[in-house]
């Protein structure tokens, strides 16, 4: 499977929460609302998901193997380094 295309939208909220990702596996499939997560060991990727009724949360969708899930996290960080900041960012302030 190829990913063929990835989106980032960079959030301007203070907080973890860094972007909103859309991926599209082999101009095919799309993958709405990864999240760019900022932790204590640095960036990581979240996958949508959504609350139960009791409380927790469940991914809507997700990688099968860890070798997969690695080489998404790494395209999509690549992507999220080199996207532009949010247009209504105050960096500059």
């Amino acid at each position: 499977m190829e990913i063929t295309d990835i989106r980032v939208r960079k959030v301007t909220t203070d907080g973890k929460l860094k972007a909103y990702v859309t991926v599209t596996f082999d101009n095919e499939f799309v993958v709405h609302n990864v999240k760019v997560i900022e932790g204590k060991n640095g960036a990581f990727i979240a996958m949508p998901s959504r609350k139960t009724k009791s409380g927790e949360y469940k991914d809507v969708a997700h990688p099968i193997n860890s070798d997969f899930r690695g080489a998404l996290q790494e395209r999509i960080l690549m992507e999220y380094q080199n996207a532009p900041d949010a247009p209504d960012s105050d960096a500059d302030d």
